[in-house]
């Protein structure tokens, strides 16, 4: 009787000290809210451009992303790149993104740190929900990833202040207006200002019916750039965008016209570049199998000389929300090429895409 008292009091008190471990042991809130996630995005491409013919398995992108909330009101987000090339200065891994929100009103919101200009619909997009084998031409050239200024590829982000917020919603709640406005140094990524003057971006849309946006966009500021004898020249950029989007019952259409006046890396005679593109990706099977298509054409001196066109078709499959493949095909037309006989090649992009 006495052994078996001593074995239940012992078994009480051992559940009472694991219990005490437990709450002794117990994460804060806001450390139990971080979420780790990732994607990434395997690649084959392959051309018949002629004397410069390619074909290359590629890892186009692979992120990891922590975020949560430091507060009920405060969200933050810190993403690195792990892909890359180690060639030169360039390193293989990078940090993306570095930013908090405060989050409190959604009519005004306040974002500092690292992450994507307030420029066109699409350079915001994840590059999976994207839609293509890669940004378009005008949104990689003018808002920052491969910039027209010769900027370091940035990702189409940039340090600095921002905000933004919904206005007017209507009966259904849903908003009807949104602005946003930030204040960057016009480096890139991980970089300090150069030339002490600030990249002013702003842009707003309308929402008139539910899965619509029209909207407009402005971008004046410079990168700075030191040179040979230690001067600093600014290198200017003055940018506006129109844009469009329709999405809904799993259809996507989206078209953006960029213009930028402002001197350009090669310092050619032009001071100005424009791009356009026009999209619609169509399901076959909702929300499972999609067939696409995209017009892309980017001049980088304005004129006809200068442009390279890509006419697009193509489909994706998703196996499931995290897994996807993509096959494209592009007829390109460059001008840029010296010889008007090989102005046009054949392009074949395919990519598994995966996320988690």
């Amino acid at each position: 009787m006495k052994k078996t008292l001593a074995i239940a009091l012992m078994a009480m008190l051992s559940t009472t000290m694991s219990a005490q471990e437990k709450k002794v042991i117990e994460l804060p809130a806001w450390l139990q809210d971080i979420k780790l996630s990732g994607y990434g995005m395997v690649q084959y491409q392959a051309d018949d451009k002629d004397e410069d013919s390619k074909n290359s398995f590629n890892l186009r992108l692979v992120r990891l992303a922590l975020d949560g909330h430091a507060t009920k009101d405060w969200y933050w987000k810190v993403q690195m790149q792990v892909n890359g090339t180690t060639k030169d200065d360039n390193t293989a891994i990078r940090l993306v993104d570095a930013f908090t929100e405060w989050q409190k009103y959604k009519f005004f919101m306040v974002k500092a740190g690292q992450f994507k200009r307030p420029f066109t619909f699409e350079n915001p997009m994840h590059p999976i929900t994207q839609g293509f084998m890669s940004y378009s031409q005008n949104v990689s050239k003018l808002s920052g990833f491969s910039d027209r200024t010769g900027e370091q590829a940035s990702n189409g982000r940039d340090i600095g202040l921002q905000i933004q917020g919904d206005l007017l919603p209507n009966a259904n709640g849903r908003s009807l207006l949104h602005y946003q406005v930030g204040v960057f140094n016009g480096q890139g990524i991980n970089t300090k200002d150069v030339d002490n003057r600030k990249d002013i971006i702003g842009g707003m849309w309308v929402m008139p019916v539910k899965g619509m946006r029209i909207g407009a966009f402005g971008w004046t500021g410079s990168r700075g750039k030191k040179t040979e004898d230690g001067k600093v020249e600014s290198i200017a950029k003055n940018r506006y965008a129109i844009s469009g989007e329709y999405v809904k019952n799993d259809w996507t259409f989206r078209s953006e016209y960029i213009h930028s006046t402002g001197t350009n890396m090669a310092k050619t005679a032009s001071m100005k570049a424009d791009g356009f593109y026009a999209l619609c990706i169509a399901p076959v099977v909702k929300n499972k199998f999609h067939v696409k298509a995209r017009y892309d054409v980017y001049r980088n001196d304005k004129e006809w000389n200068t442009s390279k066109t890509y006419y697009e078709v193509g489909a994706d499959y998703l196996f499931s929300k995290n897994l996807q493949l993509n096959v494209e095909y592009a007829r390109v037309n460059d001008r840029t090429i010296a010889n008007p006989d090989k102005h046009n090649y054949n392009l074949v992009d395919v990519e598994l895409d995966f996320r988690f």
